[in-house]
Order: structure tokens, then sequence, then C-alpha cells
């Protein structure tokens, strides 16, 4: 069982603490009338609400004595204390762990990697135990507090639950890994599918800040999709909402890992362009890497299948813009090494599948590394610490 400091629990006391408190998480240095704007709450409820944040340590004030409000009184910003709890992020890969730790407005301030050789979850967790532990002890020679442990995974996975239902890059069933972790590590555990969480560090931290409606579309090993609809991260009844990588693109296509025919990721994710490469050029392509290298070279068979990749991943997109009209779309992933070769028929595709005015949503790419992905696992940590994925 996990015991709570009296202090921390000033976070969740109400649902406006933990709107305050997120809404300066986002969006601070802010004054306090632009939070009673932002977060839709009465000047009242907001002094009400920031006062034991700051007397806790958890919200700190820049004095600016030639800052004042329309009434004259000084309106001095309030920020969050970045060093008052830390928290460890993991992603877990095929063949890696990535691990970092961050402070509370989810900057990374250390990490590690580890290879993996065996995928089976009785050898991948005493490496997370291992990596945790490095990481806690670090924080505790700082003297900072490790508050939480976030772990993401791709897949299925029921982050109400903690239980990973199905990973096919690991090939993980119905594992209880909140359960299993939280006892081995001592800490409160966050688990949940890795596309999903790299939304929430980019809601809060990244390109998503201060937009209400946005997805993120990740291009790589997978293909998935991350769902922001009126301020909060969509996982659907089931868990499995964006899964755009399962769109069947093209009904006559090739087989998917999934069992259809014709998905998105059985035609843009990296096995899927290895495999087309290879069939094309009728040359042992090894890796993406040498896929990618052959057409950069020029090679028209290998230059098709990027392009066919592209069009996939456009129709895609033009799929998620027409169900939902997000203000902007977040193309990411280690599949953007190639976007070189499939940015134009992505733009293409797009725009000849969006239904008028959808067209002009905002497509922009943002390369990130894998220690972006485990920083979204630290932010799922950070979310349901301070209670905003309850609200």
């Amino acid at each position: 069982m996990h015991t709570t400091p009296a202090d921390d629990l000033v976070l969740t006391a109400t649902p406006a603490a933990s709107l305050v408190f997120t809404t300066v998480l986002a969006h601070g240095p802010i004054t306090r009338s632009e939070i009673a704007q932002r977060a839709g709450l009465s000047a009242a409820a907001v002094t009400k609400a920031v006062r034991p944040l700051m007397d806790v340590g958890y919200l700190v004030e820049d004095l600016n004595e030639g800052a004042r409000s329309a009434l004259g009184r000084p309106a001095n910003p309030v920020r969050v204390n970045a060093g008052r709890a830390w928290f460890i992020g993991v992603k877990v890969t095929a063949d890696e762990i990535i691990a970092v730790l961050t402070d509370l407005r989810c900057r990374v301030r250390a990490a590690r990697h580890v290879r993996l050789t065996d995928r089976e979850p009785e050898a991948v967790l005493p490496a997370i135990t291992a990596l945790v532990g490095e990481l806690s002890t670090e924080a505790d020679g700082l003297g900072v507090p490790v508050r939480g442990l976030g772990i993401a995974v791709s897949g299925d996975v029921d982050r109400a639950e903690g239980v990973v239902r199905y990973s096919p890059f690991l090939e993980w069933r119905d594992v209880p890994l909140a359960e299993i972790a939280a006892t081995a590590t001592g800490l409160p555990v966050t688990v949940d599918n890795d596309v999903r969480a790299l939304t929430v560090a980019e809601q809060w931290f990244g390109a998503g800040v201060g937009l209400s409606d946005f997805a993120l579309v990740t291009v790589g090993a997978g293909i998935g999709c991350g769902l922001v609809v009126h301020g909060r991260v969509v996982s659907g009844t089931h868990g499995v909402a964006g899964e755009i990588g399962h769109l069947p693109i093209e009904p006559l296509g090739p087989q998917c890992h999934c069992g259809n025919y014709g998905c998105v990721e059985a035609i843009a994710a990296d096995p899927a362009i290895l495999r087309d490469v290879r069939e094309a050029s009728g040359e042992p392509v090894a890796t993406v890497a040498d896929a990618l290298e052959m057409a950069r070279r020029g090679d028209p068979g290998a230059r098709a299948v990027y392009a066919r990749a592209g069009a996939a991943i456009g129709r895609a997109i033009g799929c998620v813009v027409n169900l939902f009209g997000p203000d902007r779309v977040i193309i990411s992933g280690e599949g953007l090494a190639a976007y070189d070769l499939f940015a134009d028929g992505i733009r293409e595709a797009f725009v000849a599948a969006a239904f008028g005015t959808a067209a002009q949503c905002d497509l922009m790419t943002r390369p990130l590394s894998f220690e972006e992905w485990a920083r979204g696992a630290a932010a799922t940590s950070i979310q349901s610490f301070i209670g905003s994925d309850t609200q």
C-alpha cells in the first residue's frame, strides 16, 4: 500500500485545486486572473485553490511590483515549483528499455538505456526495476522525492486496470504490469499505451499546449494516433481509440499482423516498408536504414514503396481530420527519418481525403527521440499524481 504525504493531498483536495494546478503547469508563469479565464473559475475559487498550493511549495509567486491588475491589485504571475517532486518514466520497446527522471514540469534530469535480449515479462520487469532503482537513488542523493512511475508500452493497454492486454511487439497478453511494478518499486504506477502517453506530454508541455483539439500521429515500427478532444486525451470505452494503423486503406492490400488486409500499418510501418523494398528490389535489404539509403540513391522501386506509404498515412490522417476536426495534426516517430521521401505523398493524399475546410488543418512534423517517449510515460505519472486524469 502506498502512503501519500499530507502536503501532496492538497493537489487533489478539490477538482478546482487540480484544475488550477494543471492550468499553471501547462501555461505558467500565469497570473491569477489568467488562470480564472483559462480554467473557467471565479477569482475567489482561484485564490482559494492557489493559497494552499503555495503554502506547501507546489506553486511559487514571481514578485513583480510593477504589474497591477485592472483593480489596482498586484498581478504577480504564479508558476509551478518544478523541483518540488520528481517522476520516473519508462518506455519499453521490442529491444530496449529507456528510463528518464523528470521534474514536475517533465524536464528530463537523467536518463538510462538498457538493451533487451529477452522480451518475456519475467526478464523485462527486473530490468525496469533496476533502472527505477538507479534513478531513484540519484533523486534521493539530490534530496528530491520520486512521487510516481509511468510505464509506456505499445499496443492495447488498459490504463484504468494497469494491464497490458496485448502488445504485438513484445508479444505480451494480459500482463498486470502496474500491480507488479508497484510491488517491485514501492511507487504508485501508471501504465498506458505509448502513443497516448506521448500525447499527454505534447498536450501539457509540447506542440499541443493551448489546443483544445489535436491529434498526434506516430510513424515507425507501428502507426499510432493519440487524440485530444475538448482538452482531454481520448482512450475510448475499450482503450483502443486512435488506432489508425488498423484502418483498412487498401482492402486488397497486404495482410496485417492484426489479421485484416490493407491496414495502414501493413503498408507504411517500418516492417512493411522493409518487406516491400526487398520485394521491389529483389535484394536482401537488411534494415530500414538500408531501405532508406536505397531510396535516397534513387532506386525507383524503393522510392515507390515510400510514396505508397506516404499516401496511406495521408489518407489515414484525412480520416482523422474528417471525423473530429482538430486544430492540428502532429506527425512524429522514428519513421520521420524518411519524411523527405513520403512528405509529398502524405500532403497530397491528405488534401484529397479531407472534406472541405478540413484540409486547412495544420499538419506539422515534430521529431522526437525515444527518450521523449519515456518522458511521455513520466507525464502520465504526473497526470495521475495531480488527479487530472480523473476529472
